[in-house]
């Protein structure tokens, strides 16, 4: 049994506690009447201390002093006090009345207990607060910044994170300039608010905030009377002065001080100077911050690590939409709450889209009323006024400060792709180029640049993403929102409704029914599932049709294409059940780009060959085609792309070939020695190399590939082939490069080689994957490079993919810099390899590390040589074990 432990207490000790306690108590009660006179003088007391030292405040404020934080404190406590004072003694007559037996009792005692205690816990405060109130400085120079507080929406939600980092930015002593970017509707004026409200509560040392809304139209004398208004600057006289006077009083005034100034809405480079501010800088601790829709803006101002504010997640956005929505409306029919669900997720994270939208839909409670709105947001702008009205104007007030009509073009053009896809950078623009938004340049070249400069423009304006690189293409995204404005603009704005079709990806399983099919321009159906095209629509009007990836396309009926005359694109790419084309193709008249890469065609129609304006012209992965023949009938081809194709590239199509008097672009793939002969015979051809694949050579026939400068060579796939060397038919310099744009190089399965010191001369390649090559021993030889050994390669190497290799010992015989390497990848048999060319200072870029070393052999990492015991420390942790099969 456990043991027991007896406590004694004697009933003496225990009567006397419970004495003491309950006179405690009683005490509160009897001398009630006594603590409220001393609490009443006290607060009097306390008041004429607060007068006093008021007066002294008043007195240095008036001098430009700012008062003392532990002033406003204490100021602030005695106003709580107070009110609570003033609350305490309002049932003063009450609990006095309560009281019994000359005041030593109480009708209640509990009551008069809980009253008394809080006169007497009262009355020590207010002293304690009068003791405290004695203060030999009361105000110091002015650090506190002067900010007016701006209004801002009751709701608001996912934002703090973005505001903090914003904040803790800002405040940084290294920032002098901020730009928060975003598309319109983002939430960038709301984030600037709270950034401006922080500084009222926040003693940093700031002494002046100034708020300016600049908008499209930059005016100075504008922005001049905002800021001469806050820093004390009106009346007749000042407003009689000129811009330049004005700048002038501006910069005195505000060189003197610490401010920030926030701009918000700029659509262009504010010229700080002209208005008077003065330039921030780090002893200063000015700064400015500002908004704008347009990144390129950011840079023009300074700022070349700027802040984007971007859409809210899912869960962020559920939530702002519910509190605009209401719980009544949510709760009104049971399912509701799933359809608004939908009706949020078509918002798309947009905050201005998801307040107006939520607030149009709280007093919608049918669920008629809410599927309504799901079919008109998951389509595009019909008739919801609170779109058209609030949102869509403001996104598309971005679209009407694009620089030119042909900018304004080119952006509605990329609405016909499907949501959240990515949209790639140079298909996109050669349907630029053949539908002539991009004016016509004497070479495609100068047209691709322009291109690229539009691309750049609306990626800044907000009005496009960039998207990840894939497979050494570069892509860009649509946001959905913006989407459904630039397809609104196309369809709806100018009461052309129907002349824009878009149904991409929606699962359609034929043609759309067209109300008008005179009035279409442009018609989209691509991701579909198609299975037919019949019909024979007139469509005089239509310049595209995109039916790309309608995989389970079989059949097109030649009366589909009679009546299109002015068609310019046609693309039918990744319709892999596509095994004809109607021989009324030839109806196209007007036809410039033409895709069929990656469809089940066998032979091209007759008809394809009369369309003497065709510029663009794509045949790649056509696996099934036995013949190109006749190509030479298409004077006008450009852009002609041959690679991974059945067929042979034979001489008869090399002389073809060599008609196309204004090719410009080819893609090709040879598998015969001669064939490769001619073509690198022919110097016309060789400028036209933008992609080759070499395969299947044997040593008999090619024992050293001696490859000619081809200054458009993107892409080279040199796989099956027997040679022992790859050489540079040299003409110029050995320092010249003879591949400018070669940026992606595959080797695979040519155990004749030892070497790829060619790749010397490639200083822009960025992938470079080497594969089932036997013989292959370093990839660059430093006997080979001779005079060439001051060149640094690799500079733009960003992947490095190695398997396969068994005798392979050296990339390169000294560590590189290797500034853009972010992977190397050594698979499957490399086992000689023991030493990377890397020391400590290699793929250091603006101070990150950033090279990941994947490896699929445990040995091998157990065998490398590093150059030292900083360069293992540093790269070690960097090694990763990956298997997987090729």
């Amino acid at each position: 049994m456990g043991g027991c432990v007896s406590v004694q207490v004697s009933c003496d000790q225990l009567l006397n506690h419970l004495c003491k306690c309950f006179c405690r108590k009683l005490s509160f009660i009897h001398n009630l009447k006594k603590n409220l006179t001393a609490l009443e003088e006290a607060m009097e007391d306390l008041k004429a201390v607060r007068a006093d030292l008021l007066c002294k405040v008043q007195t240095a404020e008036e001098r430009g002093l700012q008062r003392l934080h532990q002033i406003k404190v204490w100021l602030k406590r005695v106003k709580t006090i107070e009110s609570q004072f003033n609350d305490l003694n309002s049932s003063r007559t009450v609990e006095l009345q309560r009281l019994c037996f000359y005041g030593a009792s109480s009708n209640n005692l509990r009551l008069s207990y809980c009253y008394g205690k809080k006169v007497f816990v009262m009355l020590n405060v207010v002293q304690d607060l009068k003791s405290k109130g004695f203060f030999e400085e009361v105000a110091h120079a002015a650090v506190r910044a002067m900010a007016e507080e701006r209004p801002l929406q009751p709701t608001i939600v996912g934002q703090e994170t973005i505001l903090e980092k914003a904040w803790n930015h800002l405040m940084d002593d290294g920032t002098k300039i901020m730009g928060l970017y975003g598309m319109g509707g983002v939430g960038k004026t709301t984030l600037l608010t709270r950034i401006n409200n922080r500084f009222c509560d926040t003693d940093d040392g700031v002494e002046i905030v100034i708020w300016v809304v600049v908008s499209g139209d930059i005016q100075i004398h504008k922005i001049q009377k905002e800021i001469g208004e806050k820093i004390g600057f009106k009346g007749v006289e000042w407003n009689q002065k000129s811009e330049n006077q004005k700048a002038v009083d501006i910069h005195n005034f505000l060189s003197k001080k610490r401010f920030v100034l926030l701009l918000d809405d700029i659509w262009k480079r504010v010229e700080l100077t002209e208005i008077g501010i003065p330039n921030p800088t780090s002893e200063s601790g000015c700064k400015i911050a500002f908004t704008t829709r347009c990144q390129s803006v950011c840079a023009s101002m300074g700022v070349h690590d700027p802040m984007e504010v971007r859409c809210l997640g899912t869960v962020d956005a559920w939530d702002l939409f519910k509190k605009k929505v209401g719980e009544i409306t949510l709760r009104s029919h049971p399912d509701i709450p799933e359809i608004a669900r939908k009706v949020a997720r078509a918002c798309r994270g947009l905050p201005l889209a998801l307040n107006v939208i939520g607030e149009t839909m709280a007093c919608k409670k049918t669920t008629q009323e809410w599927d309504h709105a799901v079919d008109f947001l998951t389509t595009y702008a019909a008739n919801f006024g609170a779109v058209k009205e609030k949102i869509l104007p403001i996104l598309k007030y971005s679209y009407d400060n694009l620089e030119s009509e042909s900018v304004k073009s080119c952006f509605k053009y990329c609405s016909l792709f499907p949501e959240d896809t990515l949209i790639e950078k140079e298909r996109l623009i050669d349907y630029w180029i053949c539908e002539g938004f991009i004016d016509e340049y004497e070479s495609k070249e100068g047209a691709v640049n322009k291109g690229h400069v539009i691309l750049g423009n609306l990626v800044r304006a907000s009005l496009l993403v960039e998207g990840e690189k894939f497979n050494n293409k570069s892509y860009v995204k649509m946001h959905d929102v913006v989407r459904e404005m630039a397809l609104w603009i196309a369809s709806d704005i100018m009461n052309q409704n129907g002349n824009c079709i878009v149904r991409a990806g929606v699962g359609l399983n034929e043609i759309p029914k067209v109300k008008d099919w005179k009035v279409l321009r442009r018609m989209s159906l691509v991701n579909n599932r198609i299975k037919e095209i019949s019909g024979s629509p007139e469509c005089p009007k239509l310049t595209t049709l995109f039916l790309q990836d309608n995989r389970l396309l079989v059949n097109i009926s030649g009366e589909f294409f009679r009546s299109m005359p002015k068609l310019v694109v046609l693309d039918l790419s990744w319709n892999v059940n596509l095994k004809g084309l109607p021989e009324q193709i030839s109806e196209l008249v007007s036809l410039r780009y033409l895709d069929l890469s990656d469809s089940s065609i066998g032979r091209l129609p007759v008809g394809l060959l009369k369309l003497k304006n065709l510029v663009h012209l794509n045949l790649e992965s056509m696996l099934c085609l036995e013949s190109v023949s006749g190509i030479d009938h298409l004077p006008s081809l450009k852009t002609l792309r041959l690679l991974n194709l059945r067929m042979w590239l034979t001489i008869s199509l090399l002389e073809e070939l060599k008609r196309l008097e204004n090719l410009e672009v080819l893609t090709i793939e040879i598998t015969s020695s001669s064939a490769l002969e001619q073509l690198l015979c022919s110097h016309r051809l060789v400028r036209c190399l933008q992609k080759v694949s070499i395969k299947f050579l044997d040593e008999e026939s090619v024992r050293i590939l001696t490859l000619p400068s081809i200054g458009d060579l993107r892409e080279v796939f040199i796989g099956g082939c027997g040679m022992r060397d790859i050489i540079i038919e040299r003409n110029t310099s050995l320092t010249s490069p003879s591949f400018p744009n070669l940026s992606k190089v595959l080797i695979a399965g040519c155990n004749g080689l030892k070497d790829l010191t060619w790749l010397l001369f490639a200083p822009n390649l960025t992938h470079l994957n080497v594969w089932n090559s036997r013989q292959v021993e370093e990839l660059i030889s430093q006997e080979k490079a001779g005079r060439a050994d001051d060149i640094v390669p690799f500079r733009k190497l960003e992947y490095l993919h190695l398997w396969d290799l068994p005798e392979l010992k050296s990339i390169y015989w000294s560590p590189l810099p290797f500034p853009c390497l972010n992977r190397i990848n050594v698979q499957n048999k490399c086992r000689k390899l023991r030493k990377l060319p890397l020391d400590s200072q290699s793929c250091i870029v603006a101070g990150e590390e950033l090279l990941v070393i994947q490896y699929g052999d445990e040995e091998w990492k157990e065998r490398v040589e590093w150059e030292d015991e900083a360069t293992r420390l540093r790269f070690l942790p960097s090694c990763k074990l990956v298997l997987y099969n090729r």
